[in-house]
Formats: C-alpha cells, sequence, structure tokens
C-alpha cells in the first residue's frame, strides 16, 4: 500500500472517530467527565494537600491536554496507554536534557525541545500532542520545575501519567460502548481474569 492510501486511510479513521466521539452521547460524555474529574483531581489533591510545603510538582498543564484525549477521545491512536506513558517520559527527557545544555538561550531552546519531542515520539510511535508541552515546561516552566532536573521525569511527569492511565483504564470500561485500551488483547486477557475470579467466588 502506497503512503497516500495510507494517509488517506488514516484520515478517514481519524475522521471516524472524532464523530463517533462527538454523538450526544450522555454515558459517554458521563464518563468521560468521571474519569477527567477523578484523574486530575488526585493530581491536583497531591500538588494541594499531601505535599504543599514540599519540593515537588505534580501538576503541569499538559495534564490537562492528556485528559481531554485519555478520557474525551479514546479510541484515537494518540490516547492509547503507549502514547501516553511514552510520549510524556520521552518529551521529559528532551526538554530537561536540552535546558541543562542549553539553560539560558530560550528562544532556541523552546522550539529545539518540542520539534525534537514530535520526532523521536514519531521515530518511537508514541505520539502524544501533549507531550509537546511536556517537553517545553521543562525548558520555561518554573524554577521550581528546572530546579527538578530528571527528577522531572519521574514526577510530575511518569508518576501522573501513571495516575491518569489507572484511571482510564477503570473509568473508560464502566460503559459497554467505552473500551480502553483499543487493543483487543487486553480486553482477551480482561475477560480471562474476570472469569477466573468469577469462578473462584461461585465456590
Amino acid at each position: 500500500m502506497s503512503s497516500i492510501h495510507k494517509i488517506k486511510r488514516n484520515y478517514r479513521k481519524t475522521k471516524y472517530i472524532l464523530y463517533k466521539e462527538t454523538l450526544v452521547d450522555f454515558k459517554e460524555h458521563f464518563w468521560a467527565f468521571v474519569g477527567g474529574f477523578v484523574g486530575m483531581g488526585i493530581i491536583a489533591y497531591l500538588q494541594s494537600t499531601v505535599l504543599p510545603k514540599s519540593d515537588m510538582v505534580y501538576l503541569i498543564g499538559s495534564f490537562g491536554a492528556s485528559s481531554v484525549l485519555v478520557y474525551g477521545v479514546i479510541q484515537s491512536p494518540l490516547a492509547q496507554p503507549r502514547n501516553l506513558i511514552g510520549g510524556h517520559v520521552i518529551s521529559a527527557l528532551i526538554g530537561v536534557t536540552i535546558y541543562k545544555f542549553l539553560p539560558d538561550i530560550l528562544w532556541l531552546t523552546a522550539p529545539l525541545a518540542v520539534a525534537s519531542s514530535i520526532v523521536l515520539m514519531q521515530i518511537t510511535k508514541t505520539l502524544h500532542p501533549p507531550g509537546g508541552a511536556t517537553a517545553l515546561i521543562a525548558i520555561a516552566g518554573s524554577e521550581k520545575v528546572k530546579n527538578l532536573g530528571y527528577w522531572y521525569v519521574l514526577s510530575p511527569v511518569l508518576s501522573g501519567a501513571l495516575i491518569l492511565l489507572a484511571v482510564a483504564l477503570i473509568t473508560n470500561n464502566m460503559a459497554h460502548n467505552r473500551l480502553y485500551p483499543s487493543h483487543k488483547k487486553y480486553h482477551k486477557f480482561r475477560k480471562r481474569i474476570s472469569k477466573v475470579f468469577t469462578k473462584k467466588t461461585s465456590f
């Protein structure tokens, strides 16, 4: 299949997914709201209540954009776990590394971090648009964020992405028409596990 045919096929697929996800479906909207509220709520709670006086940062802007994808457009290839985790982690690594080598040249480091993140996410098949913001935050964020260095990759980026994923695996599978992730093998495995637990509880 030629590259033009692949582009056209991906375009039609994306167009269908967006159309399907934006239909008026109250159950769909309800669980999208619950997922977004709980996922971001946990991260915001950690930031504001549990560790208000610590130097750790949990709440970053790119998580808001991730929530739109992970809870609102769950069938999108860009919203899958590989993309969510990989996109954020790769972008964070790039952002921190570029800042360490060129800390005082914002006009160069900001576009370099975002552009490099895009390419590396493409290469690793972890494309996740909010990842660009994650890389940019490492460059242009507060001094608190910059002082984290590579710890920024682990927390808030990796820890926050894992929280969003954990919530998504629950809320995105509550309605019969919502399946997340879109990988069929995952749901086959989940059904096997549920059958095992059902048999054990029946005895």
